[in-house]
């Protein structure tokens, strides 16, 4: 007996639409995504019909909470991981400021090549112990709400109640 269970993400903080739009962002990550929704797949489908592309997707949709994953197990293999969505839907009631929505939008459709430098000096600045979410705002002068979509958008960190860290697989 298969339990479908109906999960519904409530997004109701504006920079949380930062990982849905990047969910979809490009070829791969659409298709896998697609994928993950509508069937359980193993890293190695994914990589074998994705390649390292695909992989960075699943990567990202777990460091987001946008799969759940299980291991399962074949005839005679060694168990592999596997994933699926966790949400079924997605339910978008956020009000915000315009400044703070133009914020979120800018740093969702953000060229990669401008993304990645400031990533970069967000991870080299936390460290491997993290830091304070305000002083990186301070010191990159951006607002909270740009300072978590910058963050939700990365797969190299992550919040921690007020601080940044490196996100650990």
């Amino acid at each position: 007996m298969s339990l479908t269970l109906n999960r519904i993400k409530v997004v109701s903080e504006v920079a949380e639409l930062v990982p849905i739009l990047r969910a979809v962002d490009s070829e791969v990550k659409s298709a896998v995504f697609k994928e993950v929704t509508t069937n359980w797949q193993t890293a190695k489908q994914i990589e074998d019909k994705y390649g390292a592309a695909g992989l960075d997707a699943l990567r990202f949709f777990e460091k987001m909470k946008l799969v759940e994953t299980k291991w399962q197990t074949g005839a005679g293999s060694a168990p592999e991981k596997a994933y699926h969505a966790f949400y079924s839907s997605f339910h978008i009631n956020a009000t915000a400021p315009v400044q703070e929505i133009s914020d979120v939008l800018h740093v969702a459709m953000m060229a990669d090549a401008d993304y990645d430098g400031i990533e970069k000096g967000i991870f080299e600045m936390v460290g491997s112990e993290g830091k304070f979410s305000g002083d990186v705002a301070d010191a990159l002068k951006v607002t909270q709400t740009m300072l978590k979509a910058l963050v939700k958008r990365s797969p190299r960190l992550d919040f921690r109640g007020h601080r940044i860290i490196r996100f650990e697989d």
